[in-house]
């Protein structure tokens, strides 16, 4: 069940629900807005193997704002560092942003349970655009959770920043690995 936004900042002041910094002037029906940090990631490599981790550029957004341009990956960050040991959370573009053209969390949207971090966001965009540091770009929503509780911790735990794939960490490798899990297993 999603929580309203009464609920999270109820969540909020009693700490089941972190978001750093907090202002409760960004609370709406069933989320909280959330803004873009300055740093900005694109990829250098030509071919992107998942085996090995990519190249990066990272871009640090002037005050006079940064133009994205399409057919461009970039990985971008929340300014807030946001989740909840209590709640899965999930993140999407705010409306004026994504009738803009600009989709900023299009295919990893699920914030589990316990990551407690400023989330990478996976922005492309349909038309040269101008972004800048600071700018409200999307909400999270919270969700209650059902079963016994599990903490995510995992390849992301501790981030401060934009992240770029850590694919090449996977603890099966990614070349073969892990196949023979699934042999003879009906369990799905």
């Amino acid at each position: 069940m999603i929580l309203t936004g009464t609920e999270i900042g109820s969540e909020v002041l009693k700490g089941r629900i972190e978001i750093k910094p907090y202002n409760e002037k960004f609370i709406e029906p069933n989320s909280y807005g959330f803004h873009l940090a300055p740093t900005i990631i694109c990829y250098e490599d030509t071919v992107l193997d998942p085996a090995r981790k990519p190249e990066e550029r990272r871009l640090e957004i002037p005050e006079e704002g940064l133009c994205l341009l399409p057919r461009v990956f970039y990985l971008g960050s929340t300014m807030e560092k946001m989740g909840s040991n209590y709640y899965a959370a999930t993140l999407y573009a705010n409306h004026s942003t994504s009738t803009m053209g600009m989709w900023i969390q299009f295919s990893a949207p699920l914030g589990h349970t316990g990551a407690i971090i400023p989330w990478t966001l996976e922005i492309r965009v349909s038309h040269p655009t101008m972004v800048y540091a600071g700018m409200l770009i999307g909400k999270i929503a919270f969700w209650s959770t059902q079963g016994s509780r599990m903490i995510y911790d995992g390849k992301y735990t501790g981030s401060e920043e934009v992240v770029s794939s850590r694919l090449e960490m996977e603890e099966r490798g990614v070349r073969g690995g892990g196949v023979d899990d699934f042999n003879g297993s009906t369990d799905y």
